[in-house]
């Protein structure tokens, strides 16, 4: 066992403190982690703020973690100390039902293991990336190429492969229109991906303010949702529209923006349920769908092209206080941030 320094909740919706809590000792396939960034997703604020299924407190939140290998178990043969590695939104899976051995470990049957506010298959709670040391299996540890700086690294963990995941899937690329809904810490990576893709990228925002921003990171068109033209003129236009906001919308009218056989896939978890009328579907053969995260395959497969495509996150890197993070939750909840808050980890005392 290993203590280690973090920023963590002691209650629900109580301000940010620094503590420390206990790291088990580096097993077999083990490897310790130096965490140099870690972001903050808005299902940080959810889980802190006990807002979804009931938390485990106190709770050290992060799931977009970047640092550097400090120590490997005797039977690690993927990474080697000073290895540059990241660490998503969970560190184990069953391995053994269907989804797992396919390579999909995020829809484990049995339920993966999330990276804080949840517990390992033995009991034992688990803390995320806020924290300046994490002990992870090597087989849930992904490895960051160079061509991809710490910082903007981070953020691709979870925001980044729960875009590529998506595009990926239903085929994202050369010929195919894709339109982002929400320019925001998830929407601005899928704007990056799609185009790097090759595909035709429209952002549907609800105002053009960050119209500048959006076309600057690929997007080919930009649109307002609050026009009630741009659904007239964008009727039947998209092959796949990946929905990224936490926000309840008018669905039939976005599946209307849809072609013949298109696909409107939400990867934002809004906090009340959409609903949709049957003939926005039947009329067009569309699909609407879900997506959540990727396995680690697709996740390591994500960062390489990111790197291959010079692809980080829009980040804002924060001083790793109490105070600094609870501000930054509040800009969040605002969107009040271009576009992903990392904390600098490493920098925090302990």
């Amino acid at each position: 066992m290993s203590t280690t320094a973090t920023l963590s909740v002691p209650t629900p919706s109580a301000a940010f403190e620094t503590s420390t809590v206990e790291r088990r000792a580096v097993g077999e396939h083990d490897v310790l982690i130096d965490i140099a960034y870690s972001g903050i997703c808005h299902s940080d604020i959810h889980q802190a703020r006990n807002e979804w299924a009931e938390g485990i407190f106190p709770m050290v939140p992060g799931h977009e973690i970047a640092g550097t290998v400090a120590e490997v178990g005797p039977g690690v043969t993927k990474y080697a100390v000073g290895d540059r590695v990241g660490v998503g939104c969970f560190v184990d899976s069953c391995r053994e039902c269907e989804n797992c051995r396919a390579g999909e470990e995020q829809y484990c049957l049995k339920g993966e293991v999330p990276t804080y506010n949840g517990k390992d298959y033995d009991g034992v709670e688990t803390y995320g990336g806020y924290s300046k040391q994490i002990v992870v299996h090597e087989d849930y540890t992904l490895g960051i190429p160079e061509g991809i700086e710490l910082d903007v690294a981070a953020p691709l963990l979870c925001a980044g492969i729960t875009t590529y995941s998506p595009l990926h899937h239903w085929g994202a690329g050369p010929g195919k229109k894709v339109a982002i809904v929400g320019m925001g810490g998830l929407g601005h990576l899928g704007v990056k991906i799609a185009a790097a893709m090759g595909a035709e990228v429209t952002v549907l925002s609800q105002s053009l303010k960050k119209e500048e921003d959006g076309r600057r990171l690929g997007a080919d068109h930009y649109a307002a949702t609050s026009d009630p033209e741009t659904f007239e003129s964008l009727a039947g236009t998209f092959d796949l529209i990946v929905n990224t906001v936490a926000a309840t919308l008018p669905v039939d009218k976005y599946l209307s923006l849809l072609r013949l056989d298109g696909a409107m896939v939400n990867v934002g978890i809004p906090a009340d349920a959409d609903t949709y009328h049957a003939f926005s579907l039947a009329g067009m053969r569309r699909s609407l769908a879900g997506s959540k995260i990727g396995g680690i395959r697709e996740t390591q497969e994500m960062l390489d092209f990111c790197a291959e495509h010079g692809i980080g996150a829009e980040v804002e890197v924060l001083a790793p206080e109490p105070a600094v993070i609870d501000e930054a939750y509040e800009r969040v909840v605002g969107s009040d941030v271009r576009y992903r808050f990392v904390i600098d980890v490493a920098a925090l005392e302990g």
